[in-house]
């Protein structure tokens, strides 16, 4: 296990911050666990209307083409949820004014599919800096709750990188991996949300989720949101990511373009380029993963 001792934080404190800015308690409990929940994001209205059209692209176009993976860059009511002002505030806060949505994912359960997410550690396997602060927003389209299998999270484990092994149970994972150290479930803290609310946490800490016994298809949608600062680890693919929120004054990530309507077939292409390139970096990150692991040993 390898302590993180020099973790960046870029927690804003500019009195201009928007309305749903979070308290300094709210940063000290983030900071201190790893995670926050439930915040407002969306409101049940808008919820409602974002999972409308979920279900109508999928009777249209069948499933999503990898799980939904960066939905946003050809749907335009996608993007407007990732640059939702209510969850930048949020965001803001922790990370600062630059931001960067890198990646976003459904993460859909219909009942009795036996679909879940075993303990992991997202960043070791997103070819960025482990160092910096990055963070998910993870928003509920519909409720989210123990029974139909809401994210859980183990606090106070996103300070240290461990170990993770492949093709474990897990079967809504790109590579089914897992963290290969013991997890005391016991403290796992389940995050149950409203439909319209989000939990964040951070990139490194322990999460997971189970199958869903109800009756009721969960809809989750997953955002990853980064400062502009952070850089892609050297040596992997130029990788590409949105400026949702303030300036980028750095150029690590090439800027993808907003989709100027359904299905527009130059932001089709933009998404197949995109998904393309995360699976590249995503296998060659593993290896850069276990080399940093086994250099700590």
């Amino acid at each position: 296990m390898t302590t993180l001792a020099r973790t960046k934080t870029d927690t804003c404190t500019d009195s201009r911050q928007g309305p749903h800015a979070l308290t300094p308690a709210q940063l000290a409990a983030y900071h201190n666990n790893g995670f926050l929940s439930p915040l407002p994001a969306l409101g049940p209205d808008l919820a409602r209307k974002v999972l409308t059209k979920i279900e109508t692209h999928e009777s249209q176009y069948g499933a999503f083409p990898s799980k939904g993976l960066k939905a946003h860059l050809y749907l335009p009511w996608m993007n407007e949820v990732v640059r939702h002002p209510a969850i930048l505030d949020t965001v803001e806060s922790i990370i600062g004014p630059d931001i960067l949505c890198w990646s976003s994912r459904f993460f859909i359960k219909a009942p009795g599919d036996g679909g879940f997410v075993s303990w992991h550690q997202d960043v070791t396997y997103w070819g960025i800096d482990v160092f910096e602060n990055i963070l998910t927003a993870w928003i509920a389209l519909s409720p989210a709750t123990r029974e139909n299998g809401v994210m859980k999270v183990i606090p106070g484990t996103h300070r240290s990188i461990v170990p993770h092994r492949e093709s474990a149970a897990s079967n809504m994972l790109l590579r089914g991996q897992e963290v290969s150290v013991d997890v005391d479930e016991s403290k796992a803290v389940y995050m149950e949300l409203k439909a319209g609310e989000m939990s964040l946490h951070h990139g490194l800490m322990f999460h997971g989720s189970e199958d869903n016994r109800s009756n009721e298809r969960r809809v989750g949608f997953a955002v990853r949101y980064i400062p502009t600062r952070v850089k892609p680890l050297d040596g992997l693919p130029r990788d590409s990511a949105m400026l949702v929120r303030g300036t980028d004054q750095y150029g690590h990530f090439d800027l993808e373009p907003d989709p100027i309507g359904d299905m527009d077939p130059a932001a089709v292409e933009v998404h197949r380029k995109a998904t393309a390139t995360y699976a590249e970096i995503n296998r060659a990150a593993v290896k850069k993963h276990e080399a940093m692991i086994a250099a700590q040993q």
